[in-house]
């Protein structure tokens, strides 16, 4: 399929904004002990705008790919770009680490490397390669300890720069490591291969994740009542790190409800000039997400004066208010410069790099 849908750019957009939240909160708020309404509210945003993000991506690749019968040549010919791409995210997101610890790029790189060599399996498999992402991550909490390599003052990981502690960041214990948060771009990878021109697949995708959204709640619910051993409660009030099935659960159950009401707002309201606008922000996320970890944190640290130091905030943090507002204006802005870049070019600045590198 060549055509874009309207409906997974706005997801993507409305995951982008996400991003800026949790990670400007990340960087100059109190992400990790939220305090008020606005500190509880930046919280909901995260885990869950990471999840639509990374689904969305897997969606996209298997759109690329197509649902027809490709020659060998051309199927030869997808799997070339989509490694390509993934080598150059790689790279782009490892420079891009030594500024900002909490990347994603580099792991991104890596859901697609994996993707290269699985595009063309009956999508069947990928719900298969989701289960066993979970799967495995869970079996490897009983063989390495899930704090091994982190200094949790600053969460900062010491050893990422060796061998040992880059694979195993990588693969298990960083921010996104391949297990289990893999589960989510296989999964975004089948949902690519459903119709989503028929009404009933959103139907049964939004009432699906409302129904397991709804379950998840109401079990923490039920074990803030501390009706359940407390190592049970753990697991299932973990947010994020580490990211238990519960989580994992929540995340794409909440993921399963926004992208099909996107796809609603874009065939309902495609012809406003504001869901154009944002459509247009959708397609431009990777410089957007670059853009706001550099510049981004930049500028914000010179307004409150505040040192960027690319780890969680050690100084006294930054109002909640103010970081949803700061976030909510540079997302704005992000809109705009959409808008404008995309009446001379058809992909933003990274991203034409990127298909210049991938051809």
């Amino acid at each position: 399929m060549k055509s874009r849908i309207a409906g997974f750019d706005l997801a993507r957009a409305y995951a982008i904004f996400g991003m800026f939240i949790v990670n400007f909160n990340f960087a100059f708020g109190s992400l990790m002990v939220p305090e008020g309404f606005w500190g509880r509210f930046l919280n909901l945003f995260t885990g869950n705008s990471t999840a639509i993000f990374i689904m969305c991506a897997g969606m996209g690749v298997s759109l690329m790919a197509g649902n027809g019968d490709p020659s060998p040549e051309e199927k030869a010919r997808i799997k070339s770009v989509i490694l390509k791409r993934s080598w150059f995210l790689f790279a782009t997101g490892l420079l891009l680490f030594n500024w900002w610890s909490g990347d994603i790029l580099h792991f991104y790189g890596g859901y697609l490397h994996f993707a290269a060599f699985l595009l063309f399996v009956p999508k069947r498999y990928y719900l298969v390669g989701a289960l066993l992402a979970i799967l495995f991550f869970h079996v490897l909490i009983f063989i390495v300890p899930l704090n091994t390599g982190w200094d949790f003052s600053m969460f900062r990981y010491v050893d990422f720069w060796t061998p040992t502690g880059f694979i195993r960041n990588t693969f298990y214990n960083g921010w996104n490591a391949m297990f289990p948060w893999l589960a989510y771009f296989f999964t975004g990878m089948w949902m690519g291969k459903l119709d989503w021109k028929l009404k009933a697949t959103r139907q049964r995708f939004f009432a699906s994740g409302l129904c397991i959204f709804m379950i998840i709640q109401l079990v923490r619910l039920l074990a803030k009542t501390n009706i359940f051993p407390p190592s049970a409660t753990n697991y299932i009030m973990a947010e994020y790190f580490p990211p238990y099935l519960p989580f994992v659960l929540l995340t794409m159950s909440f993921a399963a409800m926004v992208i099909p009401v996107c796809m609603l707002i874009g065939d309902r309201f495609g012809h406003t000039a504001v869901v154009r606008a944002l459509q247009k922000t959708g397609q431009l996320t990777l410089s957007h997400y670059v853009i706001h970890a550099t510049l981004g944190m930049i500028i914000l640290a010179l307004l409150t004066g505040k040192q960027y130091t690319g780890f969680i905030e050690d100084e006294k943090p930054t109002e909640s208010l103010i970081i949803l507002l700061y976030s909510s204006v540079f997302y704005i802005g992000s809109v705009a410069f959409s808008v404008l870049w995309t009446r001379k070019f058809k992909t933003g600045p990274l991203e034409l790099l990127m298909r210049k590198f991938s051809g």
